[in-house]
């Protein structure tokens, strides 16, 4: 069986093969190709996109072939429709079915529309949905964090209503691959209506996602982690809700004045330089200014990115790991946190409730009530049964909705019964 996945990112193989660092995201492909690639009845191939590739580059891997194709943006889309770079991987892989992970970016339509003229068997995995995200881009957000540019937005018009913008546009191109495939996986309720709505023709499977190798390693501890501690694994978009926690930051200080909140990924305040001056958006200083203003400013670091282990180690480290977002599927970093045990407060929007049970597994919140958030936290600052009870709780239900055997064996059932 010859398997064509396209991805949004180069799996970390992929990297070191084109003497790149490695990314640290898309951690749920990886454990999940690594296993099917073993197989000995599944060929595996990989295609991605890559801005260095000026038309396509294979790489042999350990058990993978990867295809680095050019990448495409909005202003070549059109361009694109010729689809001969991405004929040629078609006709040297001769793929019985192509799996499409991600609908967020603009080759998936590209894919969609040669498996529909070759008469290739296609399957998406929906990951987030940015024709329903671009509708939460604002997250509360006062007119002049929304409106407001710096010249970096100006020149690339990623303000906040430039990424509406640009979620909107890259939407239209989803809802058409959605529409023109018959075959959907997802894992929520959320992306299972989302989909129904598009596309009410198409068969949706179930199947859960496998998380990072390290996280089923590890069990958080109340003894070893820092006290009075929050983590926040995003922060680069609004919608990941970075202002609605600073606005909960300080309300936590007023009872727990050495509260500390730990934020990972790119530091979005960062105006050290000429440089990083002239690289931040008008969120950043938005933010910046939030953090000042509330006073803020020992109470919070910014991590940077971080790898797969030091992620980890973050984690465990943290008293309570929140989900503020204004939007998510269901997110890798929760299930990452619950599978650790690591106490948690999320914002109930689009797939959480799916995930974890309020106040059994954790505290589930109105996303635009920072206030309750707030809440949340203390309670489990207060009370160490509490915070014990959910770690239990929630590592017992990761491990079962993680458990990585199970869902190859899950993913693996669907291909057998696509290709019948």
């Amino acid at each position: 069986m010859k398997i064509l996945w396209l991805v949004n990112i180069p799996l970390p193989e992929a990297s070191l093969l084109m003497g790149e660092k490695p990314l640290p995201y898309g951690g749920w492909l990886l454990e999940v190709s690594k296993f099917i690639s073993k197989r000995e009845d599944v060929d595996l191939y990989i295609a991605f996109p890559h801005k260095r590739v000026n038309k396509y580059r294979i790489l042999y891997g350990e058990n993978i072939i990867y295809y680095a194709f050019k990448h495409i943006n909005e202003r070549n889309y059109k361009s694109i429709r010729c689809k001969k770079i991405l004929e040629c991987i078609f006709k040297e892989v001769k793929p019985d079915l192509v799996h499409v992970y991600g609908t967020e970016l603009l080759h998936t339509l590209a894919f969609i529309n040669i498996c529909r003229e070759l008469d290739i068997k296609v399957v998406i995995s929906i990951q987030g949905l940015v024709s329903v995200i671009s509708r939460h881009m604002y997250a509360g957000l006062p007119f002049r964090a929304i409106y407001g540019a710096t010249v970096r937005n100006i020149l690339l018009k990623d303000n906040v209503s430039g990424l509406k913008n640009l979620f909107a546009k890259r939407g239209k191109l989803e809802i058409e691959a959605i529409k023109r495939t018959n075959h959907i996986i997802g894992r929520t309720t959320w992306d299972k209506a989302c989909i129904s709505q598009i596309n009410p023709n198409a068969k949706y499977y179930f199947c859960n996602e496998t998380l990072r190798n390290e996280f089923y390693k590890h069990s958080w501890e109340l003894d070893k982690c820092e006290k009075h501690s929050i983590f926040l694994s995003q922060c680069q978009y609004p919608i990941k809700g970075l202002h609605y926690v600073l606005e909960a930051l300080a309300i936590i200080l007023r009872q727990y004045p050495d509260a500390k909140l730990y934020v990972s990924g790119k530091n979005i305040i960062k105006s050290d330089t000429i440089k990083d001056k002239m690289l931040m958006t008008y969120y950043g200083r938005y933010i910046k200014k939030m953090i000042m203003k509330l006073g803020l400013e020992n109470s919070i670091v910014f991590t940077g990115v971080l790898d797969e282990k030091s992620m980890c180690e973050a984690y465990l480290k943290s008293h309570v790991f929140v989900c503020a977002s204004s939007i998510e599927n269901s997110p890798n970093s929760l299930g990452e946190a619950m599978i650790l045990g690591v106490p948690c407060v999320v914002s109930d929007v689009g797939g959480i409730s799916d995930m974890i049970r309020h106040m059994e597994e954790g505290f589930v919140y109105q996303s635009d009530a920072p206030y309750m958030l707030a809440h949340y936290i203390c309670e489990i600052f207060n009370n160490e049964d509490l915070a014990l009870e959910f770690s239990k709780n929630a590592r017992i239900h990761a491990l079962k909705t993680h458990d990585r055997q199970e869902n190859l064996n899950r993913l693996l059932h669907i291909y057998e019964e696509f290709l019948k």
